[in-house]
């Protein structure tokens, strides 16, 4: 490609993404609603906006260290001191059953509806595992629920991505070596990343406590600082084991928002601004990837998958999670409709369904566009009905 070819698929990804936020704010509906379809689209029409043209071997990275940063933005929100009693207790097993159920549950149900290999099945079950603060904040803040409701459900979403994206890493490794999974090997590698990610989520936290109350710089060159240190620190983690750099980057975030010796300031306009973008340019340019072609050929399996996960999986999920704590039926039955998935789904997919067609893993090229369709199909159904659900089940908020 030329330079100006590539300096003009660039600026019309940027604006595309953009446009595609402000739009979505003008309508009042998430902005997943429409930057996907507008990435599509725009994949359809022109190969002018194809990531893979525009920055080659270098998408993929990019991918990743943007992901990271998205976590640490979202671990800045999360507050542990109100993590406590059956709250804690719910999140605990949301993520400890739920990371298997919905793997299992999505692998069984992929392999006859869309025809895949067992490799290829067991790897769309670990990429659907996340949901993410990106889609399940934004859709949280239109329907305002019950303080506890929307704090387990944050909280989850915040979790399950990073454990997600290192799951789908292991996953990756032994399709590809076929190794059986739940051996000895992969137990052993899963283990190994979640202590990357920690080691480097702790040395992370330490060189932010030296920059920001040491050093004492002013906001924006603090700022700048942070997201410095938060992608110097993921790249080495990823370098050492494969999307352990997503770990340590919510443990940051975590630091920084519970420690007191840190001094958060309440409005972060630099690395908003930042994250904000980050998602936009993400979504446009992974949904410019897929052809019409290929949903055309998965988009009815996709959605009696997407159907399974919604109506069977997360609801039995929420009931096992929820059981013997003090939530009303009507917190747990919203809890159970609230799955979407997000940008680490789009992005591990992308990162690995190309990497194992070439291999020849049977229906390997399906992952993505699935991916793409559930990521469509659960943010629509979950961002129209959410609002509505919560009314009926009287978990809104309070006004004022």
């Amino acid at each position: 490609m030329t330079t100006d070819e590539i300096l003009f698929g660039l600026g019309l990804t940027v604006a595309l993404a953009v446009g595609s936020q402000l739009l979505a704010s003008w309508l009042r509906i998430p902005a997943l609603i429409v930057l996907l379809p507008t990435g599509f689209v725009a994949g359809a029409l022109t190969d002018d906006v194809d990531p893979h043209r525009l920055l080659g071997a270098a998408f993929e990275p990019l991918v990743s260290l943007s992901v990271a940063l998205i976590l640490y933005d979202s671990g800045l929100g999360l507050d542990m001191r109100k993590l406590t009693g059956d709250t804690r207790r719910i999140v605990v097993r949301l993520i400890v059953l739920g990371v298997p159920l919905t793997m299992a549950g999505a692998a069984l149900l992929a392999a006859p509806l869309l025809d895949l290999s067992a490799g290829a099945a067991v790897m769309l079950g670990a990429i659907l595992v996340v949901s993410g603060p990106t889609v399940v904040g934004p859709l949280l803040g239109f329907v305002r629920p019950a303080e506890r409701v929307g704090r387990i459900l944050l909280w989850e979403g915040s979790l399950v991505d990073p454990i997600g994206g290192i799951l789908g890493a292991v996953v990756f490794s032994g399709v590809i070596h076929e190794t059986r999974v739940g051996s000895g090997t992969h137990v052993l590698h899963f283990t190994l990343s979640l202590g990357v990610g920690l080691a480097g989520g702790l040395v992370g936290s330490g060189l932010l406590w030296l920059l920001m109350r040491w050093l004492r710089f002013g906001e924006v060159l603090a700022a700048t600082a942070q997201l410095a240190t938060v992608v110097a620190v993921a790249a080495a983690c990823d370098i050492a084991r494969d999307d352990a750099g997503l770990l340590a980057a919510i443990i940051m975030g975590l630091a920084v928002a519970n420690l007191k010796s840190f001094d958060l300031p309440e409005h972060r306009p630099v690395s908003e601004t930042i994250v904000q973008l980050s998602i936009g340019l993400l979504f446009i340019s992974i949904s410019a990837t897929i052809t019409p072609e290929s949903v055309a050929d998965v988009a009815l399996p996709a959605l009696g998958l997407v159907v399974a996960l919604v109506v069977l999986v997360r609801p039995l999920l929420a009931y096992l999670a929820t059981r013997g704590t003090d939530l009303t039926t009507g917190e747990w039955c919203f809890i159970g409709w609230m799955d979407p998935r997000g940008i680490v789904a789009a992005a591990t997919a992308s990162t690995f369904s190309t990497q194992l067609t070439a291999q020849g893993i049977g229906g390997a090229s399906k992952i993505l566009p699935v991916t793409f369709l559930v990521i469509v199909a659960t943010v629509t159904l979950y961002g129209l009905t959410a609002t509505p659900v919560a009314r009926r089940l009287r978990v809104v908020r309070a006004a004022g």
